[in-house]
This record gives structure tokens, sequence and C-alpha cells, in this order.
């Protein structure tokens, strides 16, 4: 291998480190964002026209779409009574420009005895590099139900 070729292999490894750092963060502000009741900074984690699929309860397309999801009186009853919402490290598989993170999605919530799991999800997280850097293309979260949808959302960091 010579020395031209060995540089080519580590900028690689280089530029694909530093693209999962910047998921990795990208998602990490996600809950801060949301618990803080910066709506508008959630919303602007997503790409222009980008998707939420919410639990298949509801689908938000759109920077404006995303952010009223956040405004609206059920979020907001629920940050004012104390949550967080938590992403764990997902499996994050790089192809160029896109990337898809897999991986779970918790929120806990504020009661009378503490904070309590109130929700988990199994999310993929379909990533897209644009000239803002990394952004949601797609977020598709299912509840952990034992339905089919939930475990095969999670199949995907295994295949």
């Amino acid at each position: 291998m010579t020395i031209e070729d060995r540089l080519a292999a580590l900028e690689a490894r280089v530029r694909a480190s530093e693209d999962e750092l910047a998921i990795l963060r990208l998602l990490a502000t996600y809950g801060p964002a949301v618990d803080s009741g910066e709506s508008r900074a959630a919303a602007e984690l997503w790409a222009s026209g980008g998707v939420y699929d919410v639990g298949g309860v509801s689908r938000e397309q759109g920077h404006d779409a995303i952010a009223a999801l956040y405004d609206a009186d059920f979020h907001q009853s629920l940050i004012r009574q104390g949550s967080a919402h938590v992403t764990v490290t997902p499996q994050i598989t790089l192809d160029g420009d896109r990337a898809v993170a897999v991986g779970y999605s918790i929120v806990f919530r504020r009661g009378e005895d503490g904070y309590a799991a109130w929700r988990v999800s199994a999310n993929r997280w379909t990533l897209a590099r644009t000239g803002h850097g990394w952004r949601i293309a797609e977020r598709f979260n299912r509840v952990v139900d034992g339905s089919p949808e939930s475990h095969d959302t999670l199949r995907a960091a295994v295949r």
C-alpha cells in the first residue's frame, strides 16, 4: 500500500468519525431543545421539508409544522411539569451524504414520586448532509410495546 493510499484511507476514516460525531451532537441537541421550550431550534434540527412521523399518531413535515407540534398544548404541559427527552446513543450507518441512525429514545416525566419513564420508543433517524451540516430528513418512531413495527424499527440496527 502506497503512502497516498494510506493517506486516502486515513482521510476517509477521519471524515467518517467526524460525521458520526456531528450526527451524535445533532441528536443530543434534540432533548434540551424540546424540553426547554425552544420549539423553533428543535424544528431546525430537521432539513427543509423534513418529516417527523410521531409514533404513527401524526406525521409533520417542514419546520413550521414540527415547531407547532412542540408549541401545542400537550407538549407545553409536558415540559411545564418537568420532562426529559433522552436520545440513547444510536447505531449509525453512513452512506456518503446520507446516514441512518437507529436506537431508543426515552421520555421521562416528573410526577409526585420523582421522575419515571413515560414513553420508550424505537427510532429510525434518516439524516442528510446539508449546507448547514447534518440535518434530520425523517424521524420515524414507534412505542416499544411488543408490536412488529417497533421490532422492525430496531432490527435495522442489526442488519
